[in-house]
């Protein structure tokens, strides 16, 4: 299987997930687009759906599918979404594709968080994949010193303004030990949006695309 059929056999999957008459949560990145697609066959038997983003609204409304200001409800079953990177405890870095600070309060309001992968984004541990941490625009010059004073290369995403109008800093060479104190410390520097790590709210699935098959991870 290619890496693309790995992620449609995951999205597809994840239907099972979602609960008939009600709001579902839908990410944001390549797999969560072909979650879309496949939410769109049975898009009569949902309530409608909440977007982490403009460009999942956009599809999700292109599919004719009833999306939901946050805001407007109160209860959420599940939220569905990919990460750039997941380890068996079920801690992830997101935003890859730039929307991490709404996929975190959209999960935050999920009552369960299924994660969607291809085989290649599970590791042992975090941080090869460059931790992504959304800044406020005047910040962004301390906020990377900061950054650099944990150990890690922050890099500014050039070209890019996250739908919330700010900045993302890509930062390298992290070793990622302890997910839950650094989402912690990060979030904690002013002028942090919020960072990539998802660790203080894990997933509790994850279906994972292999040649073999869709496997389900579950926290050790």
């Amino acid at each position: 299987m290619t890496q693309d059929e790995m992620k449609l056999a995951v999205a597809r999957a994840a239907l099972e997930y979602v609960v008939e008459g009600r709001i579902v949560g839908v990410g944001t990145g390549s797999t969560a687009r072909m979650f879309i697609e496949a939410l769109a066959g049975m898009k009569d038997r949902i309530a409608g759906a909440v977007a982490s983003s403009e460009d999942t609204r956009q599809r999700l409304e292109g599919h004719g599918i009833k999306v939901f200001d946050l805001n407007e409800i109160t209860d959420m079953p599940v939220y569905i979404d990919g990460a750039d990177e997941i380890t068996p405890e079920m801690h992830m870095i997101k935003g890859g594709g730039g929307a991490l600070t709404r996929e975190k309060i959209v999960a935050a309001v999920a009552g369960k968080f299924i994660c969607i992968v291809d085989g290649t984004k599970v590791v042992d541990y975090l941080g090869r994949f460059p931790l992504p941490v959304e800044v406020i625009p005047m910040a962004r010059a301390h906020v990377a010193r900061e950054l650099t004073r944990l150990g890690g290369t922050p890099v500014l995403r050039e070209g890019f303004v996250t739908d919330n109008g700010n900045l993302i800093l890509d930062v390298k060479g992290l070793k990622i030990v302890d997910p839950v104190d650094l989402e912690t410390r990060i979030n904690q520097i002013a002028g942090v949006v919020t960072n990539g790590l998802f660790a203080l709210r894990p997933a509790d699935v994850c279906l994972i695309g292999t040649p073999e098959g869709v496997q389900t991870m579950t926290a050790e």
